[in-house]
């Protein structure tokens, strides 16, 4: 597999920022753990693929379920990772449009902040191909709360530079449905918040983002400097205590017909 296959932005800025992603990534909401096993069915005696898994930070959630847990990533720093911190978890480096595992062998396939970078037909035809009938795909994704004013104008600052990287705020990712042989999908919405020292809940938050990891010298200094003087400006930011990003999480589900 090469770099080629997957969106540029992903290919260099998740290379340069698994460091990054760990510390400034937020964690999932605590009724996630019903989302996989009433929604999706997850539990022991039960194989769950996760696509896209990154350094992992979903991938915890899945072992909570006592399911059996496959992931593929396309970027290795990402996947060493991963390996690194769940040597239980079976790995494979690959692309969504190319699953390296037989027809039919797992129950339930997860994408946790992913589906936007690959949401093609060919990547859910390979989808359909690795579920079982009547197989469920589990789409997921933690946002920060843009209802809230300060909020959306941090994502403005932030989305300034997002060029044409695939984004889930855009609605694009939506355009691979409907898909022949999956149902309708069914949307659950959760509410959270991020909670932590400004340097990772903003800083290292934004950092790890792919296209601003992805972007010149130069141009993260400039982000840099926006983002210190964002933190500066907002009481709610600038106290030097624990800072609380509110987080809004969709959870998608599609059925594969038997």
């Amino acid at each position: 597999m090469s770099d080629s296959t997957i969106h540029q932005a992903a290919a260099d800025g998740y290379k340069q920022g698994a460091d990054t992603y760990v510390r400034g990534r937020p964690d999932y909401p605590a009724g996630v753990t019903a989302w996989l096993c009433e929604t999706l069915g997850l539990g022991p005696g039960q194989t769950v693929l996760e696509v896209g898994a990154g350094t992992g930070k979903f991938t915890t959630r899945l072992l909570q379920t006592g399911a059996r847990v496959i992931v593929v990533e396309p970027v290795q720093a990402m996947l060493d990772k991963l390996s690194g911190n769940y040597p239980e978890v079976e790995t494979h480096l690959g692309t969504a449009q190319a699953i390296p595992l037989a027809d039919a062998s797992v129950d339930v396939v997860v994408c946790a902040q992913a589906f936007h970078w690959f949401a093609t037909s060919a990547a859910l035809t390979e989808m359909y191909r690795v579920l079982k009938p009547g197989g469920q795909l589990g789409l997921i994704w933690n946002l920060r709360d843009a209802s809230v004013p300060w909020v959306a104008q941090l994502d403005a600052l932030v989305n300034q530079w997002e060029g044409d990287a695939p984004r889930f705020y855009t609605g694009a990712w939506r355009k691979a449905f409907p898909h022949p042989g999956f149902g309708p999908l069914r949307e659950q919405q959760l509410s959270h918040s991020h909670d932590g020292p400004v340097e990772d809940v903003i800083f290292n938050r934004v950092r790890s983002t792919s296209f601003i990891s992805a972007l010149a010298p130069a141009e993260r200094d400039r982000l840099e400097q926006q983002l210190t003087a964002f933190v500066a400006s907002h009481s709610v930011l600038n106290h030097g205590a624990t800072v609380s990003v509110p987080y809004v999480t969709s959870a998608f589900v599609t059925r594969k017909e038997p």
